[in-house]
């Protein structure tokens, strides 16, 4: 049984349609990635699904709860970690914790213990008593990451959790959600920008743009529509029909000199390939990613800054508001 059930989810704002009827369904235990480019909508998917933003039409639960009428109970089963920095940095890292234990209502008699076993799951437990203002970005990060996690919710949501990290302590934080995942039996849904990290973490991925979802699937199952490997030539006057006439080529584009071939068992075929095109000057084969399936899928490179339109400020300006509404 899925714990995120979405039915034709809209966001409206005035003219601007940021999120447009998605269906969507989401296992226990799951590691999801919402991907998109700026502005695609995924933020307000992700924060009308936790309850900070209030959805035009359609209907959504978590955990059986309605999103619309049973917000409450729907913040007692999520946890949220924001793009943007929230511990208290005058505090130390034991008393945020013990600030998010009472704000979720976690039982006094449990909140010692629970406190101790999430330092231990984040490697913290020996910089617990120290303010946070001297802990390093990495530190901050999983401290967060725990603090998401205190009240034991049924799905974790995070929004670009390695933003701003260096390539070490990006993937020891990954190294930390999926341990986390596995030894809380969390659902996580988290979005990114980094996409060999979604390709390496998540069981499933699902593609957004304009407000829809483009593509679902996993890993995997999204690089295989690429039509297999990748191979480029180098070539002058290449013969292109004669390339596509070949059984095992599923794709062919030339750019200005440049010759793109998707093709299948690449390592079985390549050296017939280039008995059909001659004059080839150089050669390059590589496997598809998950950014070649984004820019066949938009014709947009998932890295790219173009600003966040209707999403712009979503997560920063409700932290406080969420805050507020406590459990």
């Amino acid at each position: 049984m899925a714990i995120i059930e979405v039915r034709k989810l809209a966001k409206t704002y005035g003219k601007v349609q940021a999120v447009q009827g998605i269906d969507l369904d989401i296992e226990k235990g799951e590691i999801f990635g919402l991907l998109g480019p700026n502005g695609a909508g995924k933020t307000t998917t992700i924060g009308m699904l936790c309850t900070i933003i209030r959805p035009t039409s359609g209907r959504a639960s978590i955990a059986g709860h309605d999103i619309v009428s049973a917000p409450a109970e729907v913040r007692r089963k999520v946890g949220i970690v924001f793009q943007d920095p929230t511990l208290d940095t005058v505090l130390t890292g034991r008393e945020n914790l013990i600030l998010h234990a009472m704000l979720y209502g976690v039982p006094a008699e449990l909140r010692q213990k629970r406190i101790k076993d999430i330092l231990d799951l984040v490697d913290l437990q020996d910089r617990a008593d120290d303010i946070t203002r001297t802990y390093s970005g990495g530190m901050r990060r999983r401290l967060e990451l725990a603090r998401g996690l205190l009240h034991r919710p049924a799905v974790l949501f995070l929004d670009e959790p390695t933003l701003g990290l260096d390539p070490q302590t990006r993937a020891r934080t990954w190294e930390y959600i999926k341990r986390m995942a596995q030894t809380e039996q969390t659902t996580v849904v988290l979005t990114t920008h980094y996409m060999e990290e979604a390709e390496q973490v998540c069981d499933r991925v699902g593609i957004i743009d304009h407000g829809k979802i483009i593509a679902l699937g996993s890993p995997a199952e999204l690089k295989q529509t690429m039509g297999g490997y990748k191979v480029v030539l180098r070539v002058k006057n290449p013969p292109l029909e004669r390339i596509r006439s070949l059984p095992y080529v599923t794709e062919v584009k030339d750019v200005d000199g440049t010759v793109e071939i998707a093709m299948k068992e690449a390592h079985l075929h390549l050296p017939d390939l280039l008995s059909n095109v001659p004059d080839v000057e150089c050669v390059e084969t590589r496997v598809p990613t998950l950014n070649d399936v984004f820019i066949k899928l938009t014709g947009r490179d998932i890295r790219v800054e173009d600003g966040e339109g209707e999403d712009s400020g979503g997560w920063v300006e409700s932290v406080a508001r969420y805050r507020q509404r406590g459990s």
